[in-house]
């Protein structure tokens, strides 16, 4: 069956970067990856995953990032009670 409609979209374009990236790495264009969700929309009468809240807000990602990245790395202490006297204040 020939393709004959077409889909505009809007994504950010960081979003579709790395969508990008990903798909390449699989052999898939775009295009192809929208037609296989598409296609699994139909076989599955629903979207083909489970859609759910993410497990971390913004700010715990932010501070893994940073940990990740030796930014912004957390005091350190030498002793239990010297946490807690920071913790205090």
């Amino acid at each position: 069956m020939a393709k004959t409609d077409t889909l505009h979209i809007r994504v950010e374009p960081s979003v579709k970067q790395r969508a990008e990236q990903t798909l390449n790495d699989l052999g898939l264009s775009i295009t192809e990856a929208i037609n296989v969700f598409l296609n699994q929309v139909i076989l599955n009468d629903g979207i083909p995953f489970e859609i759910r809240k993410p497990r971390y807000n913004k700010e715990t990602i932010q501070a893994m990032e940073d940990v990740k990245d030796e930014k912004n790395l957390s005091k350190t202490f030498d002793r239990v009670d010297e946490m807690f006297e920071e913790l205090d204040k």
